[in-house]
């Protein structure tokens, strides 16, 4: 109990972040104004290391609320504008449609994707072919759904193995949704370490997944939304698309595979984890059990379950509308033929997405202070006035790096508007635009994955039920994609400097 009111209110911010956490995110709040009075390129630069700290420690407090503080407090001190917070977010209302539907029609096809996936599961005993598969399914299925939904797919997958588990070693019964699966205390000890192996088998396998994302997501027009931006000023459709971006996608789709391959082989950076046995056991049992109570009603729901999977994979496919409206289609056939006609039902589906979704409107936030406070410029004329012969593999270089720490997005409709420029003004050849073109798209894909702020699945996937359930941090994040940074990011600079090249 508070002894006194300004210990309440002490103890009321930021709830139970430790203190030095607390202390750290004021101090923030208390240099920020000195040094934009200094000088506000330097308080972008530094309001940008900020906001990835409160990413990094987003297992200790959820990044919304201290990554909010920090955003009010840029508008304020006017280092950017509430219109252009807004004209970030109207930018990418098409992302935030998806998190919002997209991730809620998922949510009710659990069913069955945790019995197509405990098929799989159990049927495959080879940790390698079972990530190589993992990772491989989500590249191909990023080529042409968006990013976010495979790696919803992921989580839902995730979370649903790891609460039958959960459940199990703490002494409970069937699964249901007051279980606290975050609550480790009335784990039994003899349980404690196959939960421990369990949790570091779903951490590498969802990361082999969320990697193979950018795989996929990198070789067409559809893959990732500054994709399609990049074709758009490019005039490339989909064949045209693929065909350019081929020499460099192709070499680091396969590079990744190895990769995906040797980290299981090895059991480095986290990776090697197998299913324990007695894990394997009780998600037998599980399924035995599901299978055997499984009334005509249960396979119904499957069978509309199925259903409305091809409907969401050819809507995508043929971009028959908006991803987020496709979400929402979905929502509505899955609810109407299964009979989830409560509120409160409908309401759980929209319980994952939705503190994302606030998070990254806060994050464009600081995406419209980077852009107001120029502080790629400079980098962008360096690169622009260099020797055309150097200039495609230092856009890959500088467009990675910089989609390390920021939203790829926007970086890639920084560059790609510059080049564009260039070429309207007679600055460039049609030849080296389409080069400069695919160095910018590959440099804001591949690069990207060293981080989680680098990526929208993979800072989805950060701040998502699954991660403190597996003790996926920030920081195991980098670590687990270290290898493939390295090997996408040497793949794809030697690729992009042998088209500079030829």
């Amino acid at each position: 109990m508070s002894s006194n009111l300004p210990a309440a209110f002490a103890n009321n911010f930021l709830g139970q972040s430790s203190t030095w956490y607390k202390t750290t995110i004021l101090a923030f709040l208390v240099i920020n104004p000195v040094v934009y009075a200094i000088d506000p390129f330097i308080a972008g630069w530094v309001l940008i290391l900020e906001f990835i700290f409160t990413l990094a420690m987003a297992l200790k407090c959820y990044p919304l609320q201290p990554g909010g503080l920090l955003a009010i407090e840029a508008v304020v001190l006017g280092m950017t504008s509430p219109e252009n917070v807004f004209h970030e977010t109207e930018a990418n209302f098409e992302v935030i449609l998806l998190l919002i539907f997209m991730v809620a029609g998922i949510y009710f096809m659990k069913d069955l994707l945790l019995y197509v996936f405990t098929k799989i599961l159990l049927g495959i005993r080879s940790k390698i072919v079972l990530s190589l598969l993992f990772s491989l399914v989500a590249a191909v299925l990023s080529a042409f759904l968006d990013a976010l939904t495979v790696t919803a797919v992921l989580i839902a997958v995730a979370v649903g193995f790891y609460a039958v588990y959960h459940q199990f070693a703490s002494g409970g019964g069937s699964t249901n949704n007051q279980y606290d699966h975050t609550d480790d205390s009335k784990v039994d000890s003899s349980n404690r370490e196959d939960l421990e192996g369990f949790r570091s088998f779903l951490r590498s396998l969802i990361m082999h997944g969320a990697v193979g994302t950018a795989l996929g997501g990198v070789c067409t027009l559809v893959g990732e939304p500054q994709n399609l931006l990049i074709a758009q000023q490019a005039g490339w459709n989909f064949v045209e698309f693929f065909l350019q971006v081929a020499p460099v996608s192709i070499p680091t789709l396969v590079g990744g595979l190895a990769t995906c391959i040797a980290v299981e082989k090895l059991g480095i950076f986290g990776y090697g984890a197998q299913l324990p046995e007695k894990v394997r056991a009780i998600l037998m049992d599980f399924d035995k059990q599901e299978t055997s109570k499984r009334t005509k009603r249960d396979i119904a729901a499957l069978i509309i379950q199925a259903m409305a999977g091809v409907v969401l994979i050819v809507s995508l496919a043929l971009h028959l509308a908006e991803v987020g409206l496709i979400g929402l289609l979905v929502i509505i056939l899955l609810t109407s033929f299964n009979g989830i006609t409560e509120e409160h039902r409908i309401g759980h589906a929209f319980e994952e997405a939705l503190p994302f979704t606030a998070l990254l409107v806060v994050f464009f936030a600081v995406v419209a202070v980077i852009h107001d406070q120029h502080l790629f410029e400079p980098i962008t004329h360096m690169l622009l006035h260099m020797d055309e012969s150097v200039q495609g593999p230092m856009f890959f270089i500088a467009n990675g790096l910089l989609s390390m720490i920021s939203d790829n997005v926007f970086v890639a409709t920084v560059y790609i508007t510059e080049v564009k420029n260039a070429l309207v003004a007679g600055d460039i050849s049609r030849e080296h635009f389409d080069l400069l073109a695919v160095a910018i798209n590959t440099g804001t894909n591949l690069p990207s994955v060293a981080t989680p702020n680098g990526q929208a699945a993979f800072l989805f996937l950060l701040t998502s039920a699954i991660a403190p359930l597996i003790r996926l941090s920030y920081g195991r994040m980098v670590l687990m994609a270290l290898p493939y940074t390295i090997v996408l990011s040497v793949i794809g600079y030697i690729a992009v400097y042998q088209l500079a090249a030829g």
